[in-house]
């Protein structure tokens, strides 16, 4: 499929680019970092650091790590859920529309309001089935008199209530179920937080690695800049399918 393959590509640079970015910038970098952070703490601030008798950077480091992993781990969980409620949803939609127009070409063909009817479903499939841009609580807000699904059921169930009837009702409870399943439960807020402890978390690296290269030698920055380099481009790839789910 044409589409899918499109959208494979689009979602692979989306998620690979700034991963592959940063992670060069971080190795890059990082021996510029680690430079400045010597100049600006100091030598023996940096080896005190470095060595970390009192396990302070250890500390930190595992708390910002517990949780990450908890926030992150429950996010995409989260997320996934949602994306199969929401698939779930409209292939049950998708199913009940394709019911109600076979109904409708059945019991309303050679009337008058045939051509009604069949614009009303087009109406309900290009204004509200098709309508990811809209919010879940606008297309809920739909005036009666503007609901095609209403004109459906007034057109053809008027009096003694008829399959069709029971078809829309199916419908409105389908439709109610995907506008459910779409709606955003997790605020921006939530992401920016997943952000900042991951930042948190490669802070203390440069920190650390300034400091053992006061002890050890420069040589070892350009190994744990590669490394660093790798961590932060995982990281930045993690939270990026994250956010596209």
């Amino acid at each position: 499929d044409l589409v899918a393959r499109e959208r494979l590509v689009r979602t692979t640079v989306v998620l690979l680019v700034p991963s592959v970015v940063i992670g060069v910038a971080s190795l890059l970098l990082f021996p510029a970092l680690c430079r400045w952070m010597r100049g600006a703490f100091g030598v023996a601030t940096l080896g005190v650091l470095s060595g970390d008798q009192g396990q302070f950077i250890q500390n930190f480091l595992g708390v910002i790590g517990i949780l990450f992993s908890l926030l992150i781990g429950n996010t995409y969980s989260f997320c996934y859920n949602q994306q199969v409620a929401i698939y779930m949803a409209l292939f049950e939609e998708v199913s009940v529309a394709k019911a109600l127009l076979e109904q409708v070409t059945l019991v309303c063909q050679g009337r008058p309001s045939y051509a009604s009817v069949l614009d009303n479903v087009q109406r309900y499939v290009d204004r509200d089935l098709k309508r990811d841009d809209l919010s879940p609580a606008v297309l809920l807000s739909t005036r009666p008199r503007d609901d095609p699904l209403e004109a459906i059921m007034w057109q053809t169930s008027v009096g003694t209530p008829g399959a069709i009837y029971d078809t829309v009702r199916w419908l409105r409870q389908a439709r109610g179920e995907r506008l459910g399943a779409m709606q955003r439960k997790l605020p921006p807020l939530h992401f920016g937080l997943l952000f900042l402890l991951g930042f948190l978390e490669v802070c203390a690296f440069p920190l650390l690695s300034a400091g053992a290269a006061t002890t050890v030698g420069a040589g070892v920055l350009r190994v744990e800049g590669a490394m660093f380099a790798l961590m932060t481009g995982a990281l930045v790839l993690t939270l990026g399918v994250v956010v596209q789910l």
